[in-house]
């Protein structure tokens, strides 16, 4: 099966209906998570950020704008062309974009486990944790905003590469803050 025709399966009812037609590619994934990252991109920033060539991100940009899963970013013209991640069409709600959002995270997440023996050796761990903890609503802003200052400090390097220090990847870092309704 070529990867124009393969799908991801999608066990999530709502997230299918969100996102039916995801193509399930290493790279295009990468963008995704890059885009999610940085907001606007153009192939040859993803290019430079992902390893890859420009004609390559390239491609791949303009099949995930094929899919409506991204779009052209508004810009003066010329042939820069920055692309960035399509918000949910008017029928669909908050609800489902956080999921389709969630969803993305998530494999991404598994594209790692999958694929993480191939990486270098100091990349082979995963610093992936959960907790449960007990908080009040105000304690759980807290928490948030306390997160948001702990990663502001390296948010500089999205826009600086200069500001990176040798050895950087883009690594995701995701938090999600719920009750655990039923608890």
């Amino acid at each position: 099966m070529s990867d124009e025709n393969r799908q991801v399966p999608c066990v999530d009812p709502l997230l299918h209906r969100a996102r039916p037609r995801l193509p399930d590619h290493p790279v295009r994934v990468a963008l995704l998570d890059l885009l999610a990252e940085v907001g606007t991109v153009t192939s040859t920033q993803a290019a430079a950020r992902l390893g890859h060539s420009s004609g390559l991100c390239s491609f791949h940009l303009r099949q995930l704008a094929r899919h409506g899963l991204i779009e052209e970013a508004p810009h003066s013209g010329g042939r820069v062309r920055p692309w960035r991640l399509r918000w949910a069409p008017a029928e669909e709600g908050p609800e489902e974009f956080a999921v389709t959002a969630r969803g993305l995270e998530d494999e991404s997440y598994q594209h790692w486990l999958a694929h993480r023996d191939e990486a270098p050796g100091e990349w082979r761990h995963d610093e992936s944790f959960s907790a449960v903890v007990h908080l009040t609503p105000a304690e759980t802003a807290e928490l948030a905003a306390s997160i948001r200052r702990l990663l502001a400090g390296y948010r500089d390097r999205d826009e600086d590469p200069a500001a990176r220090p040798a050895g950087t990847v883009p690594v995701a870092a995701i938090t999600r803050l719920f009750p655990l309704l039923g608890s």
